[in-house]
Parts: C-alpha cells; sequence; structure tokens
C-alpha cells in the first residue's frame, strides 16, 4: 500500500485552488539519496541544457520522456507520487515526461508566468487533464526562487503564450490583471515536499541570487484517457508500471550513467512548442 495517501478534501482543495502541497512525499532518506545521486550524475548533466529568460538569466534543465529502472524512474513510478495523481486525475495515468530543476547558487535563471498546457496543447493534448508533482530536492526558499502560484488560476482556462527569452510566457498584460483579482502564493518547500498542480495553473518563479542552490525533480502524468491524437517530442498514451515505495531506496544511486534502457532525452530540436507560440 502507498505510504502516502489523500483525503476527499484535498482532492476538493486542490479542484478548487488548482494545487495541493504534500508534505514529506519522501523521506529525509529518500531526498538525500535523490539529490546526492542527481548532483554526481554525469549523464544527467551532460544532457541539461539552458533557457534564456529575458531578464539576463539563464534556467538549466534535463529532460527525460521514461521513467526507466534508476532512482528517478522508481520516483517517478512509487506508488505514492503516482498514486496522488491517479487521485487528483480521477484514475489511471501515464508518464508524460519528467525533468531536474538545476537552479543553482548565484546563477540559476527566472521562469516566466506560464501554464504548462499553454505548451501542451501544441502537442495534441486535447483537454488539460495533466498534473505535475514538483519535488523539492533543495529547500526552497523565496530567497533562492521558489515556485510562485496564483490561486485559482486554472479557472481562467488556457491563456495565450508569447516568447520571453527562451521561454514561452503568459500574456502579461492578462497576468497582471489576474493578480488583482487572485492571490499571489509563494511556495517555500522542505526537502521531500511535493506541489501537485494543474495544467492550467499559472505559475513562475525568481531567479536565485542566494549562495543556495534550488534543485527540484518534476514528474508530469497525463490522465490514460487523454491520450494526445498526434506524435510529438512527449509521449503518448504508455501504460505506467507502479512500484512500492520502498523501491527508492532500493535503488541505490542507480544514475542515468549506470542505466543501459533508453529514457528517451528531450531533443530541443524536435521541440517547437516556442516556434509555434512565436507565430
Amino acid at each position: 500500500m502507498a505510504r502516502t495517501q489523500i483525503s476527499d478534501e484535498q482532492v476538493r482543495q486542490y479542484n478548487e485552488d488548482g494545487y495541493l502541497l504534500v508534505r514529506g512525499m519522501l523521506s529525509p532518506a529518500e531526498i538525500e539519496l535523490l539529490g546526492r545521486t542527481a548532483h554526481e550524475d554525469r549523464v544527467l548533466d551532460q544532457h541539461s541544457f539552458g533557457k534564456a529568460d529575458g531578464e539576463g538569466g539563464t534556467v538549466r534543465l534535463s529532460l527525460w520522456n521514461h521513467p526507466g529502472d534508476t532512482i528517478y524512474g522508481m520516483v517517478a513510478r512509487s506508488e505514492s507520487v503516482v498514486g496522488v495523481a491517479e487521485r487528483l486525475l480521477d484514475g489511471e495515468v501515464y508518464h508524460y515526461h519528467s525533468k531536474m530543476i538545476m537552479k543553482d547558487a548565484k546563477v540559476g535563471g527566472a521562469w516566466a508566468w506560464h501554464q504548462d498546457y499553454g505548451y501542451w496543447y501544441q502537442n495534441g493534448v486535447l483537454f488539460p487533464w495533466l498534473t505535475s508533482a514538483f519535488i523539492a530536492v533543495d529547500k526552497a526558499t523565496r530567497d533562492n526562487g521558489c515556485l510562485q502560484v496564483i490561486k485559482g488560476s486554472h479557472h481562467l482556462g488556457r491563456i495565450e503564450h508569447v516568447l520571453t527569452g527562451d521561454q514561452a510566457g503568459a500574456d502579461q498584460a492578462r497576468v497582471n490583471e489576474v493578480l488583482k483579482r487572485r492571490e499571489l502564493v509563494y511556495v517555500e518547500m522542505e526537502p521531500g515536499d511535493a506541489l501537485y498542480f494543474h495544467a492550467n495553473l499559472l505559475h513562475r518563479s525568481d531567479q536565485n541570487r542566494s549562495d543556495k542552490p534550488r534543485w527540484s525533480m518534476i514528474c508530469c502524468y497525463n490522465s490514460a484517457k487523454n491520450d494526445p491524437y498526434k506524435e510529438s517530442h512527449h509521449p503518448r498514451y504508455t501504460p505506467l508500471v507502479k512500484v512500492p515505495d520502498e523501491e527508492i531506496m532500493r535503488a541505490g544511486k542507480l544514475r542515468f550513467s549506470d542505466a543501459v534502457e533508453d529514457v528517451s532525452w528531450l531533443d530541443t530540436k524536435t521541440d517547437h512548442s516556442a516556434e509555434v507560440l512565436q507565430k
């Protein structure tokens, strides 16, 4: 049985606010192992790429489509992490992709206001029936660029997005009006906490100007009944094999450097979402 489960009230809160913070999703031992493994993983580092934020900074991240059997895959396939996504999306989910956001001390860039569905709509995903599990690898504070969300903004539906630097950001004039009517929340998190948020929730983060890193792993899930109608750089429905939470520690420090399976790294040359938004 999954170690972490959520209540009907928490599901209601997610549907109302567009996000749900689950404290202690990963244990101190699990998140310490995940963080240490990620920082030492040369393949994860080699597949990282940068996104200019339009403010003079660059966000560095690595993104892969299939979870595999590494420690990252065990996290993304664990009964607790997946189980919460299933409750929030009311049924079977599959792994849409995962990414490691590497917001390093002093140099980590910002993310512009955006909705994830602003990108994913371009991939043939008909409904915004997706959720992201944002897992804090490091402590996330206002000083080191924690996630910011606009409470209840997912009720707006999909907003037009335009390029800001290398990133597609939501129409800023509309965002400014939304901020007059909805609450801005700085989501400060401890290592191992997980924030689940709706694909249409407006969110952003500031540059990391502190001397503390703010790495995070984000596992994105799509509803099985929301299979995209066309091929894209992210997978169509692929059955997800869940594993007991204990497999996270059993995987040990099995990194991408040690793995033999094809995890299907994102090739930025095949990601045309921003190009479509630019037209």
